[in-house]
């Protein structure tokens, strides 16, 4: 789907608030309302739009602590990827998980309420995946940046 200037100003209108009405977004736009959908429908059919959702503040439900976790596999072969990466999905801890290229091969985004909860994380589901040579952790002291919608024109 070739976007233009209509369709990146739903996107970036739709990003900063997913509950924005149709009839406000129209106005913004410039478009009736009836074709504002039409065109939110055909971005969201397309796969361009993949979802809504809405953010929890992680520190008002006693998860104030963001972890990093880098993954090293013993090996790289395509059943030890598949192996590896069905078990992160089935782990309801792991917020994020890129496979990556450098010195480790995943990145894991955790979110913990400190480091004794890290710690049952660890030995409940980190500990026990699948082929797993080394996990090296690293505990955020503060978020600097956090952002949720990005430019895209």
């Amino acid at each position: 789907m070739k976007l233009d200037d209509i369709d990146y100003a739903i996107l970036e209108n739709l990003q900063m608030d997913g509950r924005l009405p149709n009839s406000d977004l129209a106005e913004r736009i410039h478009l009736s309302p009836s074709a504002c959908l039409r065109r939110v429908r055909l971005l969201e059919e397309a796969g361009i739009i993949e979802g809504y959702t809405m953010l929890v503040n992680q520190a008002a439900i006693g998860k104030p602590s963001n972890v990093f976790v880098e993954v090293s596999l013993n090996s790289q072969s395509e059943k030890t990827l598949d192996e590896f990466e069905r078990a992160v999905d089935n782990c309801p801890e792991i917020l994020e998980c890129y496979l990556m290229a450098g010195a480790f091969d995943y990145l894991l985004k955790i979110v913990a309420s400190d480091a004794s909860d890290y710690e049952r994380i660890h030995k409940t589901y980190l500990s026990r995946l699948p082929n797993v040579s080394r996990i090296q952790t690293n505990f955020a002291l503060r978020t600097v940046c956090k952002n949720t919608a990005f430019k895209i024109s």
